[in-house]
């Protein structure tokens, strides 16, 4: 593999997307390639320290257009320190989140608008983006009912959202879906674990047989 493969992985908290993305990333290490599973905000040191801010259910206050610039900057050291290296050493990406969440919650929940969160983060990413989105849709409901039962889980800022919010998270995702529909992939999350990782399998084989 001359070149990586960028392959990132969207929904809200409670769609299973992290355990899956484990799931997926150890069997493609037993079929031989090599694979980083990663996230945002977050995967290296500097974005580790910007998403405890982001997060961090005291900082309340937190301005909507500060929220956007935080999650861009995070995402831009992230690609500059790990994700970029990564793909010139022809490695695969498995990513936790990308520009898509920063459309989908800043620019649509919150109200900053799709394109306008987009032009914040084209300066970010340098027109890096991944060859294949996974989206998992999941009704809030649902995903929030399953976070709930999760006693071990820390409680971050966003789970301090309302019903509605999260309703317009997954009204901004579908946009994206359709908006994008040559690149994001829909993934009924609503399924049993095994069912979801057998979709997520079948459309990343899909692509690395191409």
């Amino acid at each position: 593999m001359a070149n990586g493969i960028f392959i990132t992985i969207e929904g809200p908290d409670g769609s299973g997307k992290t355990t899956i993305i484990q799931m997926l990333a150890e069997n493609l290490e037993r079929e031989g390639f090599e694979v980083i599973a990663t996230r945002e905000p977050g995967g290296i040191e500097i974005a580790e320290q910007i998403r405890k801010v982001i997060l961090d259910p005291d900082n309340t206050e937190m301005d909507s257009r500060t929220e956007a610039l935080l999650y861009a900057a995070a995402r831009r050291q992230h690609l500059a320190e790990k994700v970029r290296p990564a793909l010139e050493k022809g490695k695969i990406i498995l990513c936790d989140r990308f520009v898509d969440s920063s459309l989908a919650y800043q620019g649509h929940a919150r109200g900053l608008g799709i394109d306008e969160v987009y032009s914040i983060n084209e300066f970010a990413i340098e027109d890096m983006m991944p060859e294949l989105t996974l989206y998992f849709d999941i009704a809030p409901e649902v995903g929030l009912e399953r976070i709930n039962k999760n006693k071990g889980r820390e409680v971050n800022r966003l789970d301090m959202e309302k019903l509605d919010f999260h309703q317009k998270v997954r009204e901004g995702y579908l946009i994206l879906a359709d908006r994008f529909a040559d690149r994001i992939v829909k993934i009924d999350a609503s399924k049993e674990l095994q069912a979801v990782y057998k979709q997520a399998e079948a459309k990343i084989k899909s692509l690395l047989n191409k």
